[in-house]
């Protein structure tokens, strides 16, 4: 997949349109169990709210999930177009839940979307929208001589997760994806095939 969109942070919005109060959350999530948990939060939260209008998108290690929900208002009217912008700004891995006190005024099925659409887009702004390489995990092992030389290309080319000492050494190094085959290589090269990558 090489890298995804997803939120920096979560990010939070608020708009009153028509007496109506909408309250916007958006979160960067790691699977459906973790938007799934953030939902009901939100819904238990505000639990006095006449809607809690949520939409997630995840797409992570070849599993897709997508959901959304109107929660109650007319089909079709918030949920999706909630949606709607995940599929738009190509988000990933993000859970969205926009609450709605009901402020006496009907918006109608227009007025509904647009305002459920401009308070997720609020949130979703407030979050910051970061861009997240896919990583592979490379475990190396090395004599000590070359220890230093492995050392200071994993830092160059990823992040040592772990390293442990026995009669040998043993690193894994978390990478990009994209990076993974240059990493590999130039370790084989650098070292003289001295290493070994298990």
């Amino acid at each position: 997949m090489g890298s995804i969109k997803t939120l920096r942070d979560s990010g939070q919005a608020q708009k009153e349109i028509k007496n109506s109060i909408f309250i916007a959350y958006a979160i960067p999530v790691e699977n459906e169990d973790e938007a799934k948990l953030f939902v009901s939060t939100i819904k238990e939260r505000h639990h006095d709210a006449n809607h809690n209008v949520s939409a997630y998108l995840i797409n992570r290690d070849n599993v897709l999930a997508m959901k959304y929900d109107d929660d109650g208002e007319p089909a079709g009217s918030s949920g999706k177009p909630v949606f709607k912008i995940l599929e738009m700004k190509e988000l990933s891995n993000v859970a969205v839940v926009v609450t709605r006190y009901f402020g006496g005024i009907k918006l109608g099925f227009g007025g509904l979307a647009r305002a459920y659409r401009e308070a997720a887009i609020e949130a979703i702004e407030n979050a910051g929208v970061i861009e997240v390489s896919d990583k592979s995990i490379v475990k190396i092992e090395s004599d000590y001589s070359d220890m230093d030389t492995v050392s200071r290309l994993a830092e160059q080319y990823g992040a040592i997760l772990k390293t442990d000492y026995t009669e040998v050494v043993f690193f894994t190094v978390e990478v990009d994806l994209d990076s993974k085959d240059a990493f590999q290589e130039k370790l084989i090269n650098v070292t003289r095939n001295r290493v070994t990558i298990i």
